[in-house]
């Protein structure tokens, strides 16, 4: 016979006490990474495809990051819109750029000069858009604006 200490109720099951304060989250998190809450979209709009910072996965960061930097000139940015091109000092065409991967006080402008990294864009990998965007020289003779909105004659 079993003691009655030992036996359990039918309906309960076996738990740990430390089960109801554990709770894992998947996928678990890298240093530096950061959870975004993407919420829902407004009607009509449609996710990006593109990979940007907050999105990106960390094997692409890891490729972005080991990459040579490259050289050029902002051709347009838009800060409403969030996005311009670059165009490269070697030539080529034109590289699309996200604002979320500028570095720096200042909101890229049309003729500044800037260095950056490149990064494949999925699924095919055919195009590849800059990261790690950094303005080297402001353009002589215009106005910036920070992104804080004060605006700063060059």
């Amino acid at each position: 016979m079993a003691d009655a200490d030992l036996s359990s109720p039918p309906d309960s099951c076996l738990r740990s006490p430390r089960s109801a304060s554990l709770s894992l989250s998947f996928p678990f998190m890298r240093e530096g990474s950061q959870v975004w809450d993407r919420g829902t979209l407004p009607p009509g709009e449609l996710p990006s495809p593109l990979p940007i910072k907050r999105t990106r996965s960390y094997s692409a960061t890891v490729t972005a990051n080991a990459g040579p930097v490259f050289k050029g000139v902002c051709k347009n940015f838009s800060r409403p819109q969030g996005h311009g091109y670059i165009r490269p000092a070697h030539g080529g065409e034109d590289i699309f750029v996200h604002i979320s991967d500028v570095e720096g006080e200042y909101v890229p402008m049309e003729g500044d000069e800037v260095t950056y990294k490149i990064c494949p864009i999925p699924p095919k990998n055919l195009k590849v858009h800059a990261v790690e965007v950094t303005i080297t020289h402001l353009k002589l003779g215009s106005k910036h604006e920070t992104w804080s909105g004060q605006i700063i004659s060059a």
